[in-house]
């Protein structure tokens, strides 16, 4: 236990920074007493004022092995670099590799991981701090290429020549999931992957769920009832509509019963819906032209998605079987962080799957899912037949190059890659590739500056 110094009536009024033991109403002669006094040990130490403002970050450190160590100060970093005794290695997240041999020191680390399907959450915390945390924000374009490209061999292969059909191709692996799960699941691992190359995690949980999606259509289904799907029962399925219409126009809100009707795909069949039942909308015959005619799309009831469900209840299977870490479920982390009093976001969901507490917090980052192939089809050709381009340019989009000693994003290229366009005010230039230094590629998870 601390013991007091010295008492000291007298606090100078423009000694704003040092915690004194009296109040500043005693320097007055009129005044002979305070109520409410306490005092205070006058240590410079233990009575300074916390510093606000400003933001702290971290610069991420590796032995000469490549290994992981604990992060330090970009101050630290800088004096590192100046004296020679490490390298840049990677700029986002900023990394340094050492060229001497260190003690391998390092903490316990925690790594939560918040799954989703369209976001992940991330966030490492030790004893006493988070040391980093962010959001990925995933790609969702690959059903979309996939159809594109399925359309173009569709159109390539119908003017082949015959061949014999071939079925002993079709058999699929095991644990095949299909290319758009596969895609964000691998992504989970990458990010996993990515972060223990620049903090040494000793233990990794995951936030996994569980979803019946037959029990959120219908509560009461039990039994049997699992088995017998939403058409079980009906004919076809614009009787099993009609039922679930309850033979009313969706448009009019009016009866069909004697009257003609259709069905409405409210995903153009041209924009990958498909013939299911939740795609489909009961109109009358004139309310179906009507509604082609005036454009009153916005009217109809878009059918209920259960993707993100279904994706949670894939990856979590898959988690638990191929990732030595440890699972939590959605209920616990929503009362953990209600008890903590923090907003619902990704990063902060991750910090409490972490066992996040009273931990000081780092600056959440953004990190983007950017494909790694730019293979595109070129249509324009005049007189010639549409060819792909195969080759992979040396600088692409969105990678970091060097020019004239400042860093620049590559914004994209042309004579066939041999130039780039880069951002130099007043307006974007082409610079030729001889010119430039390729410093890191923008592919992947990228972390945004």
């Amino acid at each position: 236990m601390q013991k007091l110094s010295k008492r000291n009536t007298y606090v100078p009024t423009d000694a704003s920074q040092v915690r004194g033991p009296t109040t500043a109403t005693l320097n007055r002669e009129e005044t002979l007493s305070e109520r409410g006094l306490k005092t205070f040990d006058n240590n410079l130490e233990g009575n300074q004022r916390r510093r606000t403002g400003g933001t702290k970050c971290n610069v991420y450190v590796q032995n000469k092995d490549g290994e992981p160590l604990m992060p330090c100060t970009p101050a630290k970093a800088r004096h590192l670099l100046e004296a020679g005794k490490a390298r840049v290695i990677q700029r986002s997240p900023f990394t340094i590799r050492l060229s001497w041999q260190c003690e391998n020191n390092v903490q316990d680390i925690t790594l939560g991981i918040d799954t989703g399907a369209k976001y992940i959450g991330f966030s490492a915390v030790t004893r006493k701090k988070e040391l980093i945390s962010g959001t990925v924000t995933l790609d969702q374009m690959l059903k979309k290429r996939l159809e594109q490209r399925g359309n173009y061999r569709r159109n390539r292969r119908s003017r082949k020549w015959y061949r014999k059909p071939r079925f002993l191709n079709r058999a699929k692996p095991n644990g095949w999931l299909p290319p758009s799960i596969e895609r964000r699941y691998q992504a989970h691992l990458k990010l996993i992957q990515k972060i223990k190359q620049i903090l040494p995690i000793t233990k990794t949980t995951v936030e996994i769920g569980q979803f019946d999606i037959q029990k959120i259509k219908n509560p009461k289904i039990a039994g049997k009832e699992y088995q017998q799907g939403d058409m079980y029962g009906h004919a076809n399925t614009k009787s099993y509509v009609l039922a679930r219409e309850k033979y009313t126009c969706q448009l009019c809100n009016k009866s069909v019963i004697g009257k003609g009707s259709q069905l409405h795909h409210i995903t153009p069949r041209g924009k990958g819906g498909a013939d299911l039942p939740n795609n489909l909308a009961l109109l009358h015959k004139e309310c179906h032209g009507k509604l082609h005619k005036n454009n009153l799309y916005h009217k109809l009831k878009r059918p209920k998605q259960y993707k993100e469900a279904i994706f949670m209840s894939i990856i979590g299977k898959r988690f638990k079987e191929s990732v030595k870490c440890r699972v939590t479920y959605g209920y616990k982390t929503f009362v953990d962080r209600n008890n903590l009093g923090l907003p619902k976001t990704h990063y902060n969901d991750a910090f409490v799957i972490a066992g996040g507490t009273t931990q000081e917090r780092a600056i959440p980052q953004e990190v983007k899912q950017i494909k790694r192939n730019n293979r595109s089809i070129q249509k324009n050709r005049r007189g010639y037949a549409p060819s792909i381009r195969r080759q992979k340019y040396p600088i692409q989009p969105n990678d970091t190059v060097l020019y004239n000693n400042k860093a620049y994003i590559s914004k994209g290229t042309h004579c066939k890659g041999k130039r780039v366009i880069i951002g130099i005010e007043p307006k974007n230039r082409s610079i030729h590739i001889k010119y430039l230094h390729l410093i890191t590629y923008g592919k992947g998870l990228q972390f945004v500056a």
